[in-house]
């Protein structure tokens, strides 16, 4: 007899999730409170990998400013009900309860003072007190319906359930055991999947436009604008080896696909034309790309001038000249050709069409009893603590009747 079911013969348990990632363990926590028998499985040999990662390592656990607009969805709508009823506000309330000390960063990003293994060790505790039953390194290799619910093939033998919650993620690091089991799972049971695609992922170059930049690696703007259409955020950007990289590009990768214009603001708090106008009555003598160099790192102002801009001494250009360079670096076009790929992306972009599911249950509109949450679901957030809230909301949604 497999070691899951201890001698006794087959499992039954009432709810079994399938993935002890955030929004997996948020799940049970909730269902287990509720007095249900609660089983988690998950094929790794431990609980949490993104979370461990998450942050450099402090875990950016939600934002206070989450709302609907933050996330990306073919349904705008279907957030809507799972973040109404737990709220950032309600996780802060378990962090605090559990004495993990937290900071906000920017922009109502919230992080461990410490470590993000506090997050982890905060869930598995929450769900030893509730009861929850947790088993790593057990994959699942076959699921199929039954009269009383479902019937799961573990790598440790069958275990029946009443409800089945799928929380397996998506594809983004594989090297933390990601994979497309989740899709396929929904696909079986009759759910459309809509395509997906690496999201919050650093932009690449090629040809001309790579080797303009590449030797810049390591040059970082504390703060750049990123335009993609109309969408468009202000961060950090980093220019890489490959490419592009930094909170800026992060968040418009989710919009970026490939051949779209992509438009750089090098300096956002500054107006760059009037500045160089003035710049050239102080310091006439001065060069061009030696004055840029006090705007924006000094590499970039002398690769940009090299590139497109002849650096001469200011007082060789007309106010028009000045005016006009300061409008092409606040709208800067470059090229990129591709992403780094789930090899680094933080999330997926699609999923679980939301149409199969209960926006307020999370639960399938094909089967009774089986659910999908957090990342697996073709809902997405921005950069900044979001997609946490998503699994702990949609999470705790589930947990509520699963």
């Amino acid at each position: 007899m497999c070691a899951l079911h201890g001698g006794s013969g087959r499992l039954k348990t009432d709810v079994l999730i399938v993935g002890a990632g955030a929004a997996g363990l948020m799940c049970a926590i909730t269902a287990a409170r509720r007095g249900r028998r609660v089983l988690v499985v998950d094929h790794a040999n431990r609980v949490g990998k993104k979370i461990l990662m998450s942050g450099g390592g402090r875990c950016n656990f939600t934002n206070t400013g989450t709302s609907p607009a933050n996330y990306l969805s073919a349904n705008p709508h279907f957030a809507k009900s799972a973040l109404a009823r737990y709220t950032p506000a309600d996780f802060v309330a378990l962090v605090e309860k559990h004495g993990i000390a937290y900071h906000e960063k920017e922009l109502g990003q919230l992080f461990c003072d410490d470590s993000s293994k506090q997050i982890v060790r905060l869930l598995l505790d929450e769900c030893a007190a509730a009861g929850v039953r947790v088993e790593t390194s057990c994959g699942v290799e076959r699921v199929r319906r039954t009269d009383e619910g479902f019937a799961v093939l573990t790598a440790r033998g069958e275990v029946h359930a009443e409800s089945l919650v799928v929380a397996t993620g998506g594809l983004s690091i594989p090297s933390m055991g990601a994979s497309g089991f989740g899709y396929e799972l929904a696909r079986q049971f009759g759910h459309a999947v809509l395509p997906v695609r690496a999201a919050l992922v650093p932009l690449t170059l090629s040809g001309k436009h790579q080797e303009h930049y590449a030797d810049l690696a390591g040059v970082a703007l504390p703060l750049a604008g990123t335009r993609v259409g109309k969408r468009a955020f202000r961060a950090g950007l980093l220019f890489t080896h490959r490419g592009l990289s930094g909170p800026s590009i992060l968040q418009i990768s989710s919009y970026w696909q490939p051949g779209d214009d992509l438009r750089l603001d090098l300096a956002p708090d500054v107006g760059l034309g009037d500045w160089l106008v003035q710049q050239r009555g102080a310091r006439p003598a001065a060069e061009l790309k030696n004055v840029l160099a006090d705007a924006l790192p000094k590499r970039l102002a002398q690769r940009l001038c090299e590139l497109v801009f002849e650096s001469r001494p200011m007082r060789q250009y007309r106010d028009a000249d000045l005016r006009e360079i300061g409008r092409q670096l606040h709208d800067w076009p470059i090229t990129a050709s591709g992403t780094e790929g789930y090899r680094t992306a933080e999330v997926t972009l699609g999923g679980v069409d939301t149409d199969g599911l209960s926006s307020s249950t999370m639960q399938s509109r094909l089967v009774p009893g089986l659910y999908f949450i957090g990342e697996v679901v073709d809902v997405t957030g921005w950069l900044g603590g979001y997609n946490f809230q998503w699994a702990w909301a949609s999470g705790h949604a589930a947990g509520e009747v699963a």
